[in-house]
């Protein structure tokens, strides 16, 4: 559930109307890297996200996305309000790519794979960030340009927080790893190197289906017992 909140997360007051600088600014509404892309992604991705943290990291910066779409909607106003229907068309201001490709689905890339989406959004913000900065090398006006520098400030902590996000998922997989691992390493200290790969490489139901708690390795008893006595007349 989403409470709205009826004001900009950042003020956009514009004196100037500029249909040129509105067609470059509209990228960032409907364009690949943009903001309806970018908040349509996150709100999507966190349906097969398992783990209940990063669900609500994606919850909290799609939802601050949602945000940034009103704010460039406000700016592309802002600078064509006065303008006639004939010189909105001129211009070509609709939600586009700078190129002239309209917005469409595939810019929300979800895959449902953890590592696949987390590395895609800090793909996508590096990509919205460079978006902002090349608005700012063609923009003059300082009312624009103090908006635009306020949401390239927060793709960088997007940025910064998917990072954190992937590295902190990634320590916590590699702990369980490296304990399983361990658990693995007990389960054939009994010496039966015969079945050694068999119990790496079994399927977990499998694995249990076959475990004996003399010693642990989901093999037969005889064939633990066979391997010691073997050792042991040796």
């Amino acid at each position: 559930m989403f409470v709205y909140e009826k004001k900009l997360q950042y003020p956009v007051k514009i004196k100037n109307t500029n249909p040129r600088l509105a067609s470059l600014i509209i990228s960032q509404y409907g364009g690949p890297d943009g903001e309806l892309g970018a908040s349509l992604r996150y709100l999507s991705q966190r349906y097969s996200m398992p783990y209940p943290e990063l669900k609500g990291l994606l919850t909290d910066i799609g939802t601050e996305e949602l945000g940034h779409l009103e704010m460039i909607g406000a700016i592309v106003h802002q600078l064509t309000c006065n303008l006639s229907e004939q010189e909105i068309k001129t211009a070509g201001i609709y939600p586009t790519a700078a190129s002239g490709f309209p917005w469409n689905a595939a810019s929300m890339a979800v895959k449902g794979d953890l590592i696949a989406d987390l590395t895609e959004d800090l793909a996508a913000e590096q990509k919205a960030r460079v978006t902002y900065d090349n608005i700012l090398r063609l923009s003059d006006d300082p009312d624009v340009n103090d908006v635009i520098k306020f949401l390239r400030a927060r793709e960088i902590v997007h940025f910064q927080r998917f990072g954190e996000a992937k590295r902190t998922r990634w320590r916590v997989t590699k702990r369980a790893a490296e304990q399983n691992s361990r658990k693995s390493s007990k389960m054939v200290a009994c010496g039966c190197l015969t079945l050694k790969s068999m119990v790496m490489g079994a399927h977990p139901l499998t694995a249990s289906f076959f475990r004996f708690p003399q010693c642990g390795h989901p093999s037969s008893e005889r064939s633990c017992h066979s391997v010691r006595q073997s050792k042991g007349r040796a």
